[in-house]
């Protein structure tokens, strides 16, 4: 998450809020429960999702280049019990030139 500069006008951020406690589910929500269960093998059914994306994010410090970008996302979503997230990344993977951040040590994901 960090690393990313929007300081120079260059990419957005955005997000949108699902809740879905006791409402029709969005394909986008559904997606995202196949998901769940699909990773972690047990039954699941999303009460509220949250998804932020970073689009065309430029790397830090924008002063430098501004034109390689990523695009990324985070789901965070809860049945009430249990929470999730899912970390998905733009196809292509990272565009910025990490051979030129101050830390060597990169990592996409968490840990």
């Amino acid at each position: 998450w960090d690393n990313a500069d929007f300081s120079r006008g260059v990419g957005t951020t955005f997000y949108q809020e699902f809740s879905t406690l006791n409402t029709a589910k969005p394909p986008f929500v559904r997606d995202v429960e196949a998901k769940v269960r699909q990773y972690l093998r047990s039954s699941y059914s999303a009460a509220w999702t949250l998804k932020i994306t970073w689009e065309k994010a430029p790397v830090y410090a924008a002063r430098t280049d501004t034109r390689k970008t990523i695009t990324y996302q985070a789901v965070l979503t809860t049945d009430g019990f249990r929470s999730y997230i899912l970390m998905l990344y733009q196809d292509g993977g990272m565009q910025w030139d990490y051979t030129r951040l101050t830390s060597t040590n990169v990592l996409i994901g968490y840990t």
